[in-house]
């Protein structure tokens, strides 16, 4: 089962690398909407310093929501995911399995920016682990509960357009822990609570949601 579980995340991996439009976009969306932010906050040093937490949360928020439409999308139409129902995994697992890759593909390359881009914005050194260890936290929940957003519009009409209304609000206290404990950090305030919280979201998030999009999954397969 373990290998099965594997199996499919590779095979992700592979198929992201060979057509890396969407990690490419994700991280180019990222990149470009952040940048634009002291463009029109103006030349104010203090302004962006206080502002870089939201905004660097905001837009890696925005930019992981991008390739979540065709999570699932592209193999129900061309009938891998029915494939991959029968390999003897149970359905919660090959969200799971789905869910990983996503955030290989797409929360980790947004990790990797996200410290170049809060240099540019002004936030103090001090505030620079913090905000990987909350991104790194909050990368995984923005993943498994899109992957769960993902898997319940499966096959509905304008899904892509039901899929940010339902997973925005679910995915906002993230947002609001995330900045809070980068502002923080920032500030010389405690930063621990928030991060626990994150932590506290993620330990939920992570049975919960590759439960319910399994059983998206399963109704959308059948």
């Amino acid at each position: 089962m373990t290998s099965l579980f594997w199996h499919i995340v590779l095979r992700d991996l592979r198929l992201a690398l060979r057509h890396g439009a969407d990690t490419l976009g994700a991280v180019l969306f990222f990149i470009v909407t952040a940048t634009l932010f002291p463009l029109s906050l103006g030349p104010s040093p203090e302004l962006l310093r206080r502002m870089a937490p939201g905004i660097i949360w905001v837009c890696a928020l925005l930019a992981s929501l991008l390739p979540l439409d065709r999570l699932f999308g592209a193999e129900l139409e061309d009938g891998s995911l029915d494939q991959l129902m029968l390999l003897g995994l149970p359905p919660s697992l090959v969200a799971l399995a789905k869910m990983t890759a996503h955030w290989l593909t797409t929360g980790l390359p947004l990790l990797l920016a996200a410290g170049p881009l809060a240099i540019m914005l002004g936030l103090p050194g001090t505030a620079l682990p913090v905000l990987l260890g909350g991104l790194l936290l909050g990368s995984l929940v923005l993943s498994l509960i899109g992957g769960m957003g993902a898997s319940i519009v499966l096959g509905a009409r304008r899904g892509g357009v039901l899929l940010p209304l339902l997973t925005l609000p679910l995915i906002t206290p993230a947002l609001i822990f995330g900045a809070a404990a980068i502002d923080a950090a920032a500030t010389g305030l405690p930063w621990k609570p928030d991060l626990e919280l994150l932590g506290a979201f993620v330990a939920a998030a992570l049975p919960l949601c590759p439960l319910a999009a399994g059983a998206g999954l399963r109704a959308a397969t059948e």
